[in-house]
């Protein structure tokens, strides 16, 4: 029997962050709501009102990433602009 994952999520520590860039998350992983998957992220701030540290999260939805391909945007319109 495999175990179930749903409505569950795990975050593990970016070990290879850059510590001067606060842009790039602390933590990374998946998460499962109602059987759909999703990335999330994790950033430790500190509150400028407490002095006291939380977890920022963010949520996107996983979804397969388009094939890679050599076209231009430029291609998707098939026009020729007449100079």
């Amino acid at each position: 029997m495999e175990y179930d994952n749903t409505n569950r999520g795990a975050l593990f520590r970016n070990d290879d962050k850059d510590p001067n860039d606060d842009k790039e998350r602390d933590y990374s992983g998946t998460l499962d709501v109602e059987g759909t998957e999703y990335w999330i992220s994790g950033w430790v701030r500190t509150s400028r009102k407490t002095g006291k540290k939380y977890l920022s999260l963010s949520v996107k939805p996983k979804q397969d990433k388009p094939p890679a391909t050599n076209k231009s945007r430029a291609d998707d319109f098939e026009d020729e602009i007449a100079f």
